[in-house]
């Protein structure tokens, strides 16, 4: 390990591209930490610590939604308008066609970014009007002007991040927006330690081997399903051209347990938070059965149990559907055809198309069901145990184990092809 990450120094232009991502790490966190003016940050942080959905919300954002900073959305925004143009790809036949080409993809990431804009804009004005209608004093006498000029600021801290994600991009050591989540995920261990360590009692030393072996064997999971798939044998026919011959060569199609990576818990994310954060414009309504109407969704959604099921249901659900998504087993059939190519045992065409489907289904069964597993596993931490600060965080420990494998195959491919280049 010591020996690599000498080797990985060693290379200047390597060791370059590292600092700068670290470089843009740090501006990250550093802009996190600078609040809009006008805000009662004690008093927002203890709204946030004793809301449910808002905490949520906050962890997926680095911790910049409870300090209100200028970039207190993160790049969510951004997300959504990718998740939003990837539907549209199934819908309308052109967009489908764009992304199977280079330029087709660069105009549909410029449309990305001009759609992050207003999506910013709009999801600033609702976390602004929420806190606006709290019955914490978090913003107070806030005009008109002040108003505008908090949802300027946050919107351009928005555009700051998708930019910055795309330097590291550019940079081909990591995904850049996915370098951004892991960096404000990992920036919130510091004060959970501290947390725990303000908690702990000895009489509770089981609980704390039980919960760190827990986590051991977590991690060893996602590492395990994140890079575990099954090979489906592809056999190619023998061809002849002339006087020589071509193909008959075995190979594999890959297929992974895990096709759709963390989007369906985004997915489900969203759609367990939508109710809450609607009922919260209502809360303080004139009509009373309104308002009582969204005291009950708040009340319903802040029970454990019912949030526990609908947010495992939804997991899962979202993980079929965005396999669909993705995967087509009939251009894989086609393709397969048309390059001579035949699984053994099945005949080309609409059986090798059924097949792949089948045996789909029944490898994304079981990365469905540990999706799901992983995202509630807080919730089940919480509810053994009783203490809240040794909940693991499953959804973010499944990112942080992608992104950082993500993160080192890139590097090593890296150091590879220099050595290539240096034979």
């Amino acid at each position: 390990m010591l020996e690599k990450i000498l080797q990985i120094w060693k290379v200047r232009d390597l060791r370059n591209k590292i600092l700068f991502v670290l470089g843009m790490l740090v501006i990250f966190r550093f802009a996190a930490h600078i609040p809009v003016p006008g805000v009662n940050v004690e008093a927002l942080q203890k709204y946030f610590a004793s809301n449910q959905i808002m905490g949520l919300l906050n962890i997926f954002s680095g911790g910049s939604m409870q300090n209100f900073s200028i970039v207190m959305m993160g790049i969510a925004p951004y997300i959504t308008s990718s998740i939003i143009f990837q539907l549209l790809g199934m819908i309308i036949p052109a967009l489908e066609e764009m992304q199977k080409e280079e330029s087709g993809r660069q105009k549909i990431n410029m449309w990305t970014r001009w759609l992050t804009v207003p999506l910013a804009f709009l999801q600033a004005f609702g976390m602004i009007t929420i806190l606006r209608n709290s019955s914490a004093e978090i913003l107070s006498d806030v005009s008109r002007i002040d108003f505008l000029m908090m949802l300027t600021i946050i919107t351009a801290g928005t555009i700051f991040l998708m930019w910055i994600g795309e330097l590291i991009s550019e940079k081909k050591i990591g995904n850049g927006i996915s370098l951004l989540i892991f960096a404000g995920i990992v920036s919130g261990l510091p004060q959970a330690v501290q947390q725990m360590a303000a908690q702990y009692d000895p009489s509770q030393l089981f609980l704390l081997i039980g919960f760190v072996a827990i986590a051991v064997v977590t991690v060893v999971g996602v590492v395990i399903i994140t890079e575990g798939q099954r090979n489906i044998p592809v056999q190619y026919a023998k061809q002849i051209r002339g006087n020589r011959m071509f193909g008959g060569t075995t190979t594999h199609l890959p297929l992974r347990v895990n096709m759709a990576g963390v989007i369906p818990i985004i997915f489900a994310i969203s759609v367990v938070l939508f109710p809450p954060m609607i009922a919260q414009f209502f809360i303080k309504a004139r009509t009373a059965w309104l308002a009582a109407g969204a005291e009950k969704v708040i009340t319903l959604f802040n029970n454990q149990l019912f949030y526990g099921i609908a947010y495992f249901l939804l997991v899962f659900l979202f993980t079929f559907f965005y396999t669909e998504v993705i995967f087509h087993p009939d251009q894989i059939a086609e393709n397969l055809q048309k390059q001579g190519g035949f699984i053994p045992g099945i005949r080309p065409g609409r059986h090798t198309s059924e097949y792949l489907a089948n045996t789909t289904y029944k490898i994304i069964f079981v990365g469905a069901l540990f999706l799901g597993i992983i995202a509630i596993l807080p919730l089940v931490m919480k509810a053994f145990t009783g203490v809240q600060s040794l909940a693991i965080g499953g959804t973010s420990l499944l990112i942080v184990v992608a992104v950082v494998i993500e993160t080192v195959k890139q590097i090593e491919s890296q150091l590879t092809m220099r050595e290539y280049e240096g034979m």
